[in-house]
């Protein structure tokens, strides 16, 4: 059967069109777009890419786990962690949360602790004192149970403190002055008695 198709048109001695030494297939070409083949006939496109990913930067762990991408015609398979909605909490004043690597769903949330927040109320806030936006009240006298005492210097170390349970303070400390007399004794002197 005799070629039907013309791939190659010479006038005058010039080549005006040559289709033989092209190599192009129908899976270069976009899908539905047509074409001509080295033979003349003409050809539609099955290629279904829709851009070109030569120039793309992706790597796998950049994609999200188990998704799907394309790069430099590869097929590339997604290693990121999905974290999804992470939550953590600090329970001191120099806590930290590590933040995992890997795709947050934008709810997560960090927080102080629930036991840590209970403490931070007013009543225990010096008053003047502002506390991650709590305002103190406490003046410092609360439960104060203040005990005054006097005491009278002796010759051994005296300690003085509040009498427990009822006092947990003591106001004012009086000390007497030190004891001192003097009494006429047999032999015809006086006796002094200092801090008897």
């Amino acid at each position: 059967m005799a070629n039907q198709y013309i791939n190659k048109v010479v006038y005058g001695g010039n080549t005006l069109i040559d289709l033989t030494g092209d190599d192009v297939k129908a899976s270069d070409v976009l899908s539905g777009k047509k074409f001509h083949l080295p033979s003349g006939a003409q050809g539609t496109g099955s290629c279904t890419y829709d851009a070109n990913t030569s120039d793309a930067t992706a790597v796998a762990s950049e994609i999200l786990l188990g998704k799907t991408a394309y790069k430099n015609g590869a097929k590339l398979t997604g290693t990121m962690p999905n974290n999804g909605a992470v939550a953590g909490t600090i329970s001191t004043k120099t806590g930290q949360y590590t933040v995992p690597q890997g795709y947050h769903d934008g709810s997560g949330k960090v927080g102080i602790l629930a036991a840590e927040q209970a403490k931070i109320i007013p009543s225990n806030i010096r008053e003047g004192v502002t506390v991650l936006g709590v305002e103190g009240t406490m003046s410092g006298s609360e439960d104060v149970h203040a005990q005054s005492k006097t005491v009278t210097p002796a010759t051994t170390q005296q300690v003085v403190t509040p009498d427990s349970p009822d006092y947990n303070y003591l106001s004012e400390v009086t000390v007497a002055a030190i004891p001192y007399t003097e009494t006429d004794n047999a032999a015809g002197g006086k006796t002094v008695t200092i801090a008897a």
